[in-house]
């Protein structure tokens, strides 16, 4: 699918896909959000989601030069694309 297809589906169709086909990483905790990572074929997500709205209010592919990439660093070892 690749990522700019990716970016191209509505919030919907990404959540689908993501929980069908990609791989949850771990989750951490930013101000009000539960930000959750996903590897999804070769390329990292997020998905925000919002606990006291129930709701997941954006889903943002992380571009490989990210600084937000040390946010789960500190927790896990990631592999290098």
């Amino acid at each position: 699918m690749g990522k700019e297809i990716f970016e191209k589906l509505s919030v919907h169709q990404q959540i689908k896909a993501l929980y069908l086909d990609g791989t949850f990483i771990l989750d951490i905790r930013f101000y009000e959000y539960k930000i959750n990572l996903y590897l999804f074929e070769d390329f990292f997500v997020e998905g925000f989601y919002h606990p006291v709205e129930d709701r997941i209010e954006k889903i943002e592919v992380m571009e490989n030069n990210s600084k937000r990439i040390n946010f789960y660093t500190d927790q896990i070892k990631l592999p290098d694309f």
